[in-house]
């Protein structure tokens, strides 16, 4: 009876010392869907007190979807994919005989998420979208619009009171009649005279 005692005492130390006994996925794995969580699971009661949990993807950039859940000696993270590649989950605990524990587990995602896929390529404008100011048409030099000096350019514009229906000057004409009659007046005034 008390050999069997004494064999069982050197026992009693080891059984309180924790360690990881699996995961999901499995350290090493090769994964092309992603988990909705990681699951870690231990020999023996996991404190949720002492127990950090970190969830790191390519790159270093965090990978964990929310707070871990802890269920005995199991526990549980949200996993939130990125893009594929390395996937490290790193552990540190405290066993119930003091000593710390702490690990890794590592697995491959060897497809990325499909919202990371998107995102790389970047959006096309759609056919009938309008031109950016930057690319708006500009004013055709020749246009109808006048300038401030177009007026002087052209020559002196014919008043529409000297001309005839067929654009020719009326004023040459204006000045014959006025002389016509100028001499008709002389000739008039000069036989009342001679009368007189």
């Amino acid at each position: 009876m008390a050999l069997g005692v004494s064999l069982l005492l050197p026992a009693t130390p080891a059984a309180a010392h924790n360690s990881l006994t699996g995961s999901d996925p499995a350290d090493g794995a090769r994964i092309a869907a992603a988990p909705a969580r990681i699951e870690l699971r231990f020999l023996a009661r996991v404190d949720p007190a002492t127990t950090k949990i970190t969830v790191v993807g390519p790159d270093n950039v965090p990978a964990a979807g929310g707070a871990p859940s802890f269920t005995g000696s199991r526990v549980a993270v949200p996993f939130k994919p990125g893009r594929a590649g390395l996937y490290i989950v790193g552990y540190q605990l405290s066993s119930s005989d003091g000593h710390p524990v702490k690990g890794e587990v590592r697995f491959t995602l060897t497809t990325g998420t499909p919202a990371e896929s998107a995102s790389a390529s970047p959006p096309s404008a759609p056919a009938g979208s309008a031109l950016p100011p930057s690319a708006s048409p500009s004013v055709p030099t020749g246009s109808a619009s006048p300038s401030p000096g177009a007026a002087t350019t052209a020559g002196p514009a014919v008043p529409a009171a000297d001309a005839d229906d067929d654009g020719a000057p009326v004023w040459p004409w204006l000045l014959v009649a006025g002389l016509v009659v100028a001499g008709l007046a002389a000739v008039v005034l000069r036989r009342r005279a001679g009368r007189g």
